[in-house]
């Protein structure tokens, strides 16, 4: 499986760490000196979970020179969808990809992560060619806005990759790790509503619905410390790659002192480590192939680079992966992320 195009959306506003300010009590010295996040992007009238998905997607295959009609699959990575019925059947509509069969997977902030080693088994062993890879969140719907422990860290956007069979000595996918711990699911979550209302005889029917997104930032910031290092270290090992022959570590994005601590445990500099917090915070499923395409657009990541990504969330769930990218450069002018 080659890795050879990619694409990025995000929603037009964006919020500062000042702008908070005004309706939490925080600061953006607080946000920064915690999280390294200084903005985000929320998504606002007209925009939803599909118009940032499909731009993403589209602009992955403008990268890749794919026409849609030739797709096989499109997998979106989503724990927010526009429908609980699936959200990527929309996005196949809109893209036109009359061809290619769709489905959401839900893994939150490991979505990407676990969509893209999907892919590949489904080209390894159904004989699909070309697979379009998308992660996709609007969680600014499910925050609750006067929880200063986590309005802080969300934003919405949409990344994608599009992927495809190739000869083995070409194959972007090295290997990879997945692991899942429901034990610890109650650290970070976005339950149903519990509430139900009268409706026969006696009998209760629950009211559909969800909770805003709960998390033990502390416990979580434990887990991703200690099993992300883990997972990469034993990935490392089984494919004899050493550290420094990477030339980018590509994380989830969720906190910058999780990336610096993971930077240490392998001696990798801070030049060569991806982030793009700052600007976007912690688009869960988004976060990677956002990242990715900024980097490949910047001129950072070339042809041939390897990367060691991870991706780690509520679930528990936590993976990793090494990826060889080999998509063609673009035009370093263009932006980053465009405007759903």
């Amino acid at each position: 499986m080659a890795l050879v195009g990619c694409g990025s959306a995000v929603p037009a506003a964006t919020i500062t760490n000042l702008d908070l300010s005004a309706r939490v009590d925080t600061s953006d010295e607080w946000i920064r000196s915690r999280t390294g996040i200084g903005a985000r992007r929320v998504a606002g009238p007209g925009e939803t979970v599909t118009s940032l998905a499909t731009a993403a997607g589209q602009a992955a295959l403008d990268h890749a020179g794919w026409r849609a009609e030739d797709l096989d699959l499109i997998l979106l990575a989503t724990s927010s969808p526009d429908d609980l019925f699936g959200t990527a059947p929309r996005v196949q509509g809109a893209l036109g990809a009359c061809n290619a069969v769709a489905f959401d997977l839900t893994a939150a902030c490991s979505g990407f992560l676990f969509s893209l080693i999907t892919a590949a088994q489904y080209i390894g062993s159904a004989g699909m060619r070309r697979v379009l890879v998308i992660g996709a969140d609007q969680l600014s719907r499910w925050v609750d806005w006067d929880d200063r422990s986590t309005c802080v860290l969300f934003g919405d956007g949409a990344g994608a990759v599009a992927v495809q069979a190739c000869p083995a000595a070409e194959n972007g996918l090295l290997a990879f790790r997945m692991r899942s711990d429901g034990s610890r699911n109650g650290c970070l979550t976005l339950a149903q509503s519990t509430q139900h209302r009268p409706l026969v005889a006696g009998l209760s029917a629950q009211v559909g619905g969800f909770t805003p997104i709960h998390m033990n930032g502390q416990e979580v910031y434990k887990f991703a410390v200690r099993e992300v290092p883990a997972v990469l270290a034993e990935l490392l090992e089984a494919s004899g790659v050493a550290a420094e022959q990477l030339d980018w570590l590509l994380l989830h994005q969720a906190n910058q002192r999780i990336l610096d601590a993971v930077a240490e445990r392998f001696a990798v500099p801070n030049t060569r480590v991806l982030s793009n917090l700052a600007s976007y915070g912690n688009t869960s499923a988004a976060t990677i192939p956002l990242m990715l395409d900024e980097a490949v657009r910047d001129g950072r990541v070339r042809p041939g680079h390897l990367l060691a990504s991870s991706g780690f969330g509520a679930g528990l769930s936590w993976g990793g992966a090494l990826v060889r990218w080999s998509g063609p450069q673009i035009d370093a002018s263009l932006p980053s992320a465009v405007a759903a």
